[in-house]
Formats: C-alpha cells, sequence, structure tokens
C-alpha cells in the first residue's frame, strides 16, 4: 500500500464477523502510524478529538480488538439526562448499589457553572431504576430527571466523590470563597445530614480538594489536592503545594504521600492496592507511601480525570473527547467517544454512567467495576 493510500485509509469499521457492538469503529494503528506530508488533518489544539474516520459521536471507538472484552457485543452509548444550559453533571459521581441511584455534582466555575466566589454547586442524583424503565421503551435516548439534594452549607462545591463509605456517602469539597475544602461524609437517604470528619491539614486550608479513594480492604483514605478553586476563581490564594493526602480517620493523622505535581487530579488504585494511579506509583506495602513515580499513559485530548478501574485493572478516565480506557500496561485500546469534555464516570448495575457537563451517557459494557464501597 502506498503512503497517500494509508494517509486516506486512517480507519476501518470492525468486520461484521466480530463480536463487535453496533457502530463500533476499529482504528488500526498500522493505517495512520504513517500519513505523509500531505495529510491535511492534522490535529492543533487538545480539545479536538482523534476521529478520523468522522464518525458521528457518541459511538464506541476501538484501537485494540481486547477492548471487545470490555464493551461486549451489544454494547451502546445512549443519552439519559440532558440540560444544555446547566453543566449539571461535572463531578464526584457515587453509585449506591442498594438505592440504584447515582450521585453527582454540579460544575465548580465555569460559563455552564452558575457558581463561583458567591455561589455554591449542586449535587443531584439520578434514579438508574427508572433509566433502566425508560430506555427499555425506545431504542432511542431518555430525558429522566434528576433530583438536586437540600445539603447543609458545609458541602461547598462537592468536586469528589467515592463509596458508599459506611453507607454514606463520601465527598472531597473545593471549598468556596474562604470556606474551607473538606473531606465530609453525606446521608444517602432524606435528610441527607452531613458530618464533616476533615476540613484542614495542621491548622492550613487545604487549596481545593479534587477526588478521592478507600484504599483497598481498609478506612483509609487518600485524597488529591490541586489549586483549581484559585484558579477558577472561587478561592483564594494556596496556601500549600499541590499534593496528595493520605487520611487515617481511626486515628486522625494526615501526611502527604506524594508531591511535586502541577494539578494533581483523579485518583485510583489497582484492585489489590499495589498500583496508585495519578501518574503511576508503586504503594509501599508497610507506609502505603507512593513510589517509583513513572508515566502510565498520556491522554491525548484533554486532561485525565475522574480515574476508575474494571476489575481486570483496566484503567478508565474522562478527557477532552470522551472516556479513553487503557489496559493494565498503558496501551490505549479504546474510547467511549462522546466528542466533548466528559469529567467523570461510574459503574452501575445498568453499565458505565458517564459524566458529560450538560448531559449524561449509559454504555451497557459488559466490564465490571471495582467495588468502591466499604
Amino acid at each position: 500500500m502506498t503512503k497517500s493510500s494509508v494517509g486516506a485509509i486512517l480507519a476501518v469499521a470492525l468486520a461484521a464477523a466480530t463480536a463487535s457492538p453496533p457502530g463500533a469503529v476499529y482504528i488500526d494503528p498500522l493505517l495512520y502510524n504513517d500519513v505523509g506530508a500531505n495529510y491535511t488533518k492534522w490535529r492543533n489544539s487538545s480539545a479536538i478529538g482523534f476521529n478520523p474516520t468522522n464518525t458521528a459521536p457518541p459511538f464506541i471507538q476501538v484501537f485494540d480488538r481486547s477492548f471487545l472484552d470490555i464493551t461486549g457485543p451489544f454494547a451502546t452509548i445512549r443519552k439519559i439526562a440532558s440540560n444544555p444550559g446547566f453543566a449539571f453533571a461535572h463531578e464526584a459521581p457515587i453509585y449506591v448499589q442498594d438505592l440504584n441511584l447515582v450521585f453527582f455534582a454540579s460544575s465548580g466555575g465555569g460559563v455552564l457553572a452558575y457558581s463561583g466566589w458567591y455561589n455554591n454547586s449542586v449535587v443531584s442524583m439520578i434514579n438508574m431504576t427508572e433509566v433502566d424503565v425508560a430506555l427499555a421503551s425506545t431504542t432511542g435516548d431518555v430525558n429522566i430527571q434528576v433530583q438536586t439534594l437540600n445539603l447543609s452549607d458545609d458541602v461547598q462545591m462537592a468536586n469528589g466523590g467515592t463509596g458508599p463509605y459506611k453507607g454514606d456517602l463520601l465527598f472531597v469539597t473545593s471549598g468556596r470563597a474562604l470556606l474551607p475544602p473538606s473531606v465530609v461524609r453525606v446521608n444517602p437517604s432524606p435528610p441527607y445530614n452531613t458530618t464533616v470528619i476533615l476540613d484542614n491539614f495542621l491548622g492550613r486550608q487545604f487549596n481545593s480538594l479534587d477526588d478521592i479513594k478507600i484504599f483497598p480492604g481498609t478506612d483509609i483514605m487518600f485524597f488529591t489536592d490541586p489549586t483549581y478553586g484559585w484558579l477558577s476563581g472561587f478561592r483564594p490564594e494556596p496556601m500549600l503545594p499541590s499534593q496528595v493526602y493520605r487520611f487515617d480517620p481511626s486515628t486522625g493523622q494526615v501526611r502527604v504521600i506524594a508531591d511535586q505535581f502541577v494539578h494533581p487530579n483523579g485518583i485510583a488504585f489497582a484492585p489489590n492496592g499495589k498500583t496508585a494511579f495519578i501518574y503511576q506509583f508503586d504503594v509501599d506495602p508497610t507506609t502505603q507511601s507512593f513510589t517509583n513515580r513513572r508515566v502510565f499513559a498520556y491522554a491525548d485530548s484533554g486532561g485525565p480525570d475522574g480515574i476508575q478501574l474494571d476489575t481486570k485493572g483496566n484503567v478508565y478516565a474522562g478527557c477532552g473527547d470522551g472516556i479513553h480506557v487503557w489496559n493494565d500496561e498503558g496501551t490505549l485500546i479504546g474510547k467511549f467517544y462522546i466528542n466533548s469534555t466528559t469529567s467523570q464516570l461510574i459503574f452501575t448495575k445498568s453499565g458505565l454512567v458517564i459524566l458529560e457537563e450538560t448531559a449524561m451517557y449509559v454504555a451497557n459494557i459488559q466490564a465490571h467495576g471495582m467495588t468502591l464501597a466499604t
């Protein structure tokens, strides 16, 4: 095949003989490794996704056929909620399986956030049973009503979440104005009472807490603290470096376990607890400090956020064009391509729920997420 032919044929549809989802598109790396000097579709911005087939989103983009083990043969991506004028679905998804509810937060800052120095973001929930019933009645998208929670003022700019933790939602907040960032427990049932369990590091306010996970098999919390609140204009100038913290609620001890970041964002652990993902780190088996920092993968569109792992150790992150999925070696094997920023995701019984600022989607994949409940 000539170079010009390779440049013209950058991708092929998945063969009908493979057990592939409807509408999935296979991007063969061998066909675009050398596109030639006359290639006219160079990307000059990380805000533009790599879609050489010009397939209409949303769709499933396959870079390695092992991705089909994740999707299964019948996966689709369908919209389940939408509000074009409000970034209601941005951060902190938590799935409560017993209630079949997904809780999440709106964006802190930005044109469609309606939050900032003087206004808080909101926490909402969507009933996945209602989603399942609605999707079963149509082949298209649905728009399920989300419910906003009336939470205590202790919850200011909820930005990361995990759990359930001892039956509660566990949020980290970015804080707002002079109100401090915090780690807070929220009852997932009315009246949604809240309990702050940490709001400082030895007398200093955190910068703007971003994401949190529980170390597998323990109650110990690990969370990231970048300066996004200050950069977005709803927090004062930072008092601390951008760091990652370990908090043991049984002793009250807080310590830094990784530093020298620009903006540490999402955080997650491998199922066996031996590896942490922000960059990729080894986890010391005795101290749980992060060691041997190295690059795991580079997101080619946007900045990765909302890191989650499935039970096979594949790594998922929300990026600038959708959800990227890498295998445990850091090879990009596929994307749930939305063509816009999708900061967060969460596994549910219905599939992978995707938060895309002004909309929510579900991909009914066959992979299962790690158990996050403690």
